[in-house]
């Protein structure tokens, strides 16, 4: 049954998980993940750019989609949505956000049979993890990273050990990898060495001390491959953002241009 928003949900604006539950000529209906009993409608002008021709090559039952939160419906218990205003970048990281909750909801279920929680007991440590790191996941992650966090926010139990033991196995990968491509151009004589520079530069982001490794390869001009490794993701998307700007730099101040994409 549909609850009625004006007891809660989403916001206008808001980026929200949904799945596919029916697709109509003129739209889709779809369910919010997270938000129990909150139906949504994805009008066929707001699934693609441009003349659709047929709606079910767009959308289908069964699939997941990132979608933004237009309005709340006449019924005051469904949502307008927007598919197409939402680019594939924040899609992507959107559904990595959810899909890494999920994963933390899980691990958490598993503690909770392993150390005897009641449903309650359960929901309640659930909640307070949640409001004291924004995400259940950043619980984890940050256990993960620095054990005596919860205990400095003020958590204590037997289950802080196995909950810091899980995090630590299950959370953190031992090396976050990027990989991505630069598109280099640049027209004039020593068009070389501009871009042999750019890419030292982009390799000088290696740092020893945070086990950050940048490194470049020649694929076939113009395009040029950046692989990176790291202990973790925060690293990781650091360096590929300082690599890649320190790459560009050089090239566009030379009269060149490029720009990077990940693979």
């Amino acid at each position: 049954m549909a609850k009625n928003l004006l007891d809660g949900g989403p916001s206008e604006g808001e980026l929200v998980v949904t799945l596919v539950r029916e697709v109509k000529q003129n739209g889709a209906y779809v369910d919010l993940e997270e938000y129990d009993g909150i139906e949504g409608f994805i009008f066929i002008g707001e699934i693609a750019s441009g003349w659709i021709k047929n709606i079910r090559a767009f959308v289908r039952p069964g699939q997941r989609l990132i979608c933004k939160v237009l309005r709340t419906r006449n019924d005051k218990k469904s949502l307008e949505l927007s598919l197409k205003s939402v680019s594939e970048e924040r899609k992507r990281d959107r559904l990595a956000e959810w899909k890494n909750e999920e994963r933390a909801k899980q691990l958490l279920k598993v503690l909770a049979e392993q150390v005897g929680w009641s449903e309650s007991e359960h929901s309640e440590i659930q909640m307070e993890l949640t409001e004291s790191y924004a995400t259940l996941y950043g619980a984890f992650e940050e256990a993960a990273k620095s054990p005596e966090s919860l205990g400095e926010v003020g958590f204590e139990g037997d289950w802080i050990a196995p909950f810091i033991e899980m995090a630590v196995k299950n959370i953190i990968p031992d090396t976050v990898e990027i990989r991505g491509k630069f598109l280099i151009n640049v027209d004039h004589a020593d068009g070389i060495e501009v871009i042999r520079k750019a890419l030292l530069a982009a390799e000088n982001i290696s740092d020893e001390e945070s086990e950050l490794i940048v490194t470049c390869h020649y694929d076939g001009a113009p395009s040029y491959r950046i692989d990176l490794k790291a202990p973790d993701f925060k690293t990781a998307e650091d360096g590929w953002t300082n690599a890649t700007q320190a790459c560009i730099e050089i090239v566009q101040s030379s009269g060149g241009s490029a720009e990077a994409e990940r693979e």
